[in-house]
């Protein structure tokens, strides 16, 4: 059977060959490569992750030294007092 039909007296165009092996095909690590690589990463990471896990660092009162830039800080980003009298500065 002739596969090939040609068309207004054109020559015939041979099917191109897929005689390669899949591992020889360049679109397979295309479209293998990436997922294969995020499983990759995402192995390594959890492998990282679990290896070295950080402890847990307890909360600590502010030293002497901070604390008047701790209040500062606290006492800028709290909201304005809700009263209906003018606030002395």
């Amino acid at each position: 059977m002739n596969t090939s039909i040609p068309s207004h007296g054109a020559a015939p165009v041979a099917a191109p060959s897929r005689a390669g092996r899949w591992w020889q095909e360049p679109m397979m690590w295309l479209v293998v490569g990436g997922p294969l690589a995020v499983v990759i990463a995402a192995s390594a990471t959890a492998a990282i992750a679990m290896r070295a896990a950080d402890t847990v660092v307890l909360q600590t009162p502010a030293p002497t030294a901070l604390r008047p830039a701790v209040q500062a800080r606290n006492h800028a980003a709290a909201p304005p007092p809700a009263t209906d009298a003018p606030v002395k500065r």
